[in-house]
């Protein structure tokens, strides 16, 4: 090797890192600037008092010892634990029969799902309103019927089955990668030693599933508790709701909140860090405990 050929290499690998880092330059930008400035400004916000500016714990103490914040986060975290938990259940159906499909079924049902996985919000919450609302069609249709006639979809147990809707389709395309990647020889191995399909799904297939299972789970909760369009354009502020609570003080009538909204908002975050570190620990015991064929 010539002697220089280790200093041209070296200059030749800086020159890489260098470009590399300039490529990512409006990245970082983008990051500091609409992620973690903010982000930074919300938490010194719910730590300050208005007028004086003094640090302050007063939000956080309003917010754990006023019953409206505290149904506020009970009703987020049933309606996206309910939501995530349903959904995941719900998808993983939809998977197993993607991953047991073939040919054309298969794409129609992978053109479907991204269809409705980018059908949410605003659009879908007026799709429920025709079809589900005090007027809609299968509201009628079920009340013509004797039935149905205590449901109100402008409440919690309304908007539950809206949140469930859009959690599906996105919990079976997070999933599929997973089934995919089940080895159609360890059904087949199952199946030569007289193994049932029950028992193949319970000591094989979802076990291998479990931590992409429960990684969907922990973003489908995730996705469920900041939701606000679809909550709000259903039922505005009717509702005690955590992302609606937090909107309501950065945007009220009256006058703006920014140190309640900012201890609110940083509540949120908590909870989705500590359901994000909770759902992390459990993949981690159960790699450790998947037995792999």
């Amino acid at each position: 090797m010539p002697e220089g050929t280790p200093i041209f290499l070296n200059h030749m690998k800086n020159k890489r890192i260098k470009a590399s880092i300039f490529l990512l330059l409006p990245f970082f930008i983008v990051v500091l600037f609409y992620e973690l400035f903010p982000l930074f400004q919300l938490v010194l916000n719910s730590f300050l008092q208005k007028e004086s500016h003094a640090p302050t714990l007063e939000y956080y103490i309003r917010i754990f010892t006023t019953p409206l914040y505290i149904q506020a986060i009970i009703n987020s975290l049933r309606i996206s634990l309910i939501s995530a938990a349903v959904g995941l259940v719900v998808a993983f159906f939809g998977g197993k029969a993607f991953y047991e499909t073939q040919g054309k079924i298969k794409q129609f049902f992978y053109l479907i799902l991204n269809m409705t996985s980018n059908f949410s919000g605003v659009p879908l919450t007026f799709a429920f309103m025709i079809l589900m609302g005090n007027t809609g069609v299968l509201t009628l249709l079920l009340k013509q019927s004797g039935l149905g006639e205590d449901f109100n979809l402008y409440s919690g147990s309304g908007l539950l089955i809206v949140y469930i809707y859009f959690q599906i389709p996105l919990a079976t395309l997070l999933l599929l990668p997973a089934f995919l990647g089940l080895k159609k020889e360890w059904k087949e191995a199952a199946k030569i030693l007289n193994a049932s399909p029950f028992f193949y799904w319970i000591k094989i297939g979802i076990p291998n599933l479990l931590p992409s299972l429960l990684g969907t789970l922990s973003v489908l909760f995730a996705n469920a508790l900041a939701a606000y369009a679809t909550a709000y354009a259903l039922i505005l502020n009717n509702y005690a709701l955590l992302a609606l609570q937090i909107s309501s003080k950065f945007k009220g009538d009256v006058k703006i909140d920014k140190q309640m909204g900012g201890a609110l908002a940083v509540v949120l975050i908590l909870l989705m860090v500590l359901s994000t570190l909770f759902n992390n620990y459990l993949t981690k015991r159960s790699g450790k405990g998947r037995t792999l064929i």
